[in-house]
């Protein structure tokens, strides 16, 4: 089992030994190394942490841990209960409050929780701000509250449908041309808060939604990554239908991709492709996504006159290039789409709702705009790693390995060939090496992926 320290938050499995897995002594440790961080940030007499969560198993009760460790600290808490990434993420700076935290392992199987740690703008710490909570982690020198200096918790449970009054509010989105549209969709919630927000979002659009698995009991039903061998049941629930289109949601929210009415993947790397395509159409500039994501958004940000640039992965490394480049839309390629108009944070609410908003203006089905669209694929495969591995030492000898090549090492190891390239990196959140490929066939993106993995296995004498 595993825990996984990182400056991106704890994440780690439920069970076991503590400083091994993800315990409560553990949630409470690192609970409290946030609440000193927050009170760290400036002098005042009142803080506030806005806490939700998805539906994991574990969830009621790493929440619980949490919230009352920072009551323990003299925190006021705002418990939005069963909630998603994205709206915990709008709801800090709504309530004024002085950072968030989301319990969500996001994609990762149900034996695995999270602490995702959020700013008072309800972003994702940077690296410099995470190591301070990992040193005060490590410091064990946590201040609790007097008796007469306790914090409180209230429960505010109105905010996913405030989040979803904040996306309807955008001016882009297209709500009279939706409801027109009469679209019939499938949306499997992964039996996580998605099935709970994203019908709701659909309703309040006009939209006829069927539900596959939408209720938030945790017990995930397919291995909840969006990924094409994970969702047979939609594909065949959108044939069986008659649907326009199948929505697929991970347990947090912040992910999102689409099935054609076919029963075919849209590509989760096509979500923010096309949501870019309509953004750029009604407002050009400038977009961002990470180093893992798709040539196709440079080609449609580029059809609009606007620049492309591919950031470090990671949500934080995203936000931070899209701010420097004043950039309209962002996201990365595994179907996070951020706006910065509602907030700079991954959104699958927003993405919907741009989504539907393009696809009810050009009048037309979900497989011919797969189709409008420069054709790339993608392989997305990964190495498990062992302790005894000098990851850092295989990325150096591969990049050595093609150093006739146009080589990035902003974030492990990326070839760029002229027709296409391969990304190697660690994982931030599981003990993998990832690689990823893109190239103008699925056949030759899948090569190119084994053809790296057996040169890494070989390095690495796996």
């Amino acid at each position: 089992m595993t825990l996984i320290k990182s400056i991106s938050g704890i994440r780690g499995t439920i069970g076991g030994a503590v400083g091994d897995n993800l315990t409560p002594i553990d949630a409470v440790k690192f609970a409290a190394a946030y609440g000193t961080w927050v009170k760290a940030q400036r002098n005042k007499d009142n803080y506030r942490v806005v806490v939700g969560r998805d539906a994991r198993i574990s969830g009621e009760m790493i929440q619980s841990l949490v919230m009352h460790t920072l009551v323990g600290m003299g925190i006021h808490v705002i418990d939005l209960g069963l909630s998603t990434t994205p709206t915990v993420e709008i709801a800090v700076p709504l309530e004024h409050a002085d950072g968030g935290i989301i319990l969500t392992a996001s994609h990762n199987p149900k034996q695995w929780n999270a602490l995702k740690l959020l700013d008072a703008k309800g972003e994702f710490l940077n690296a410099e701000e995470g190591a301070k909570i990992l040193d005060y982690a490590e410091a064990d020198t946590v201040q609790f509250s007097d008796v007469d200096s306790l914090g409180d918790i209230s429960i505010n449970d109105a905010y996913i449908d405030i989040h979803i009054d904040e996306v309807l509010d955008l001016p882009l989105v297209n709500l009279e041309a939706i409801k027109d549209a009469k679209f019939k969709v499938v949306v499997d919630g992964v039996n996580s808060t998605g099935g709970l927000a994203i019908p709701l979002l659909l309703e309040r659009l006009g939209v006829e939604a069927v539900k596959l698995f939408c209720e938030p009991n945790g017990q995930f039903p397919h291995n909840p990554e969006p990924l094409k061998e994970h969702l047979t049941d939609l594909s065949e629930a959108v044939v069986k239908a008659h649907a326009d289109f199948g929505i697929v949601v991970d347990p947090d929210v912040d992910r999102l991709a689409f099935m054609d009415e076919t029963g075919e993947m849209f590509g989760e790397e096509y979500t923010l492709v096309a949501c870019a395509d309509y953004v750029l159409s009604k407002n050009p500039g400038n977009t961002v996504s990470n180093m893992s994501s798709t040539r196709a958004l440079r080609d449609v940000t580029e059809k609009h006159g606007g620049t492309y640039e591919a950031s470090a992965v990671g949500e934080v490394n995203v936000v931070t290039l899209m701010k420097k480049n004043n950039v309209v839309i962002g996201g990365e390629g595994n179907g996070g789409i951020i706006y910065p108009t509602l907030h700079y944070g991954r959104d699958a609410f927003v993405g919907v709702a741009l989504f539907l908003s393009l696809l009810a203006e050009k009048r037309m089905s979900v497989s011919a705009l797969k189709a409008s669209y420069p054709q790339y694929y993608m392989s997305k495969k990964k190495i498990a790693l062992t302790p005894e591995l000098d990851v850092d030492g295989i990325l150096k000898a591969m990049e050595a390995q093609y150093a006739s090549e146009q080589i990035t090492t902003i974030d492990g190891v990326k070839i760029d060939f002229p027709t296409n390239w391969v990304h190697l990196r660690k994982s931030n959140t599981e003990p993998i090496i990832r690689v990823y490929t893109e190239a103008g066939s699925q056949t030759e993106a899948d090569a190119l992926a084994d053809r790296f993995i057996a040169e890494i296995s070989k390095i690495a004498g796996l």
